[in-house]
């Protein structure tokens, strides 16, 4: 069966995906190569690896891509230099690190072949007389890393480059806000939404539903001034305080699954995990600058906040389920961002 999406470039004349893009399990297949293996991806805070020698094995996109990686900083003297490889033996594949560690030389459990926290092969024992060996296919593969403030990505085939990816953050926000901040653990949690990925991104992208789902939220935001600016790679929203229309939060979304969010007391970032075609994980991680200003304005209460979009997007899923649902049409006022969203999938399903 086809999975491609059709959705016109004219938000007036658009219409949005059909339901079966949000419960079969063939869509979110189409999606894994085209997108998320393409797509940049929030990896770690660099600051989780700042030591000379630091090996630590993360996962690229749990639940869906599953690709195991390895952080690492060496031992140089300018402080060593942060490289992102496989964590899969060039041997017989085993995970060298299933551990942060610091150490000289990665060495596999399995059968002790050894690596530099470069990834180039060192030696293997009992390989006498293995022609060619070794070559370039015996060290770890490297893998596209970039950085902005003290926060890692990675991509495994990145279709654009790094620089052009954080645009956003660079231009519309800065790093010096993040920079200040202090990550915050009794802030920072995993929730699990029984709705597509899709829905949870569409919800995001709009302030369309606050008066109607946010009343604590609606009250801090002037939902009239509420600006939503489509990006090449992205999007940025940003609500202004009721009093004073000063920026009460800034939203910048980053395809395909990013999100960070600036408040006056530091951002936090989301990152949303497929895990089924009916099933999401987002983690919620904050950073605090301003401790004074957690209680006040529209960063306040993002617990709430949260439940509240979860609830809205489980029932679009069940919503989503009924015979009689078409597809839907768009608000060009209220929902350019979406469109957007939508015309990137479409996109990427197309091969563009």
């Amino acid at each position: 069966m086809p999975t491609r999406l059709r959705v016109h470039r004219d938000i007036g004349r658009a219409r949005m995906p059909p339901r079966a893009f949000y419960s079969e399990p063939r869509w979110l297949e189409a999606l894994r190569e085209p997108v998320f293996a393409r797509a940049w991806h929030f990896l770690a805070a660099a600051t989780d690896v700042a030591a000379p020698g630091s090996a630590r094995p993360v996962t690229l996109q749990p639940g869906l891509l599953d690709e195991p990686l390895l952080l690492t900083r060496d031992d140089s003297a300018d402080g060593g230099t942060l490289r992102l490889i496989s964590n899969a033996c060039t041997h017989r594949g085993h995970l060298v690190v299933e551990q942060p560690c610091t150490t000289k030389s990665l060495r596999c459990p399995y059968h002790g072949r050894r690596f530099g926290l470069d990834g180039r092969f060192r030696t293997m024992p009992e390989f006498e007389g293995v022609e060619n060996f070794p070559g370039p296919a015996d060290d770890l593969p490297r893998v596209a890393l970039g950085t902005w403030s003290r926060f890692a990505f990675a991509a495994l085939d990145p279709a654009v480059p790094f620089a052009e990816w954080v645009a956003p953050l660079t231009s519309r926000i800065g790093g010096a806000h993040a920079d200040a901040a202090r990550f915050d653990a009794a802030r920072s949690r995993d929730y699990e939404v029984r709705a597509s990925w899709a829905t949870y991104v569409e919800n995001y992208l709009e302030g369309f539903h606050i008066p109607f789902v946010h009343a604590a939220l609606n009250a801090e935001v002037d939902y009239g001034s509420y600006e939503v600016h489509p990006l090449p790679h992205g999007v940025l929203q940003v609500g202004r305080a009721t009093a004073g229309g000063e920026a009460a939060g800034y939203y910048a979304f980053l395809w395909p699954n990013t999100m960070f969010n600036v408040y006056p007391w530091g951002f936090s970032v989301n990152v949303v995990q497929p895990l089924a075609v009916d099933r999401t994980r987002v983690r919620f991680l904050t950073w605090v600058s301003d401790p004074a200003q957690l209680d006040r304005g529209a960063g306040k209460g993002l617990h709430e906040v949260e439940l509240e979009d979860e609830a809205v997007v489980e029932s679009v899923m069940l919503g989503l389920g009924s015979r009689l649902y078409g597809r839907g049409r768009y608000s060009p006022a209220r929902e350019p961002g979406v469109h957007h969203f939508h015309r990137m999938l479409a996109a990427a399903l197309a091969g563009g």
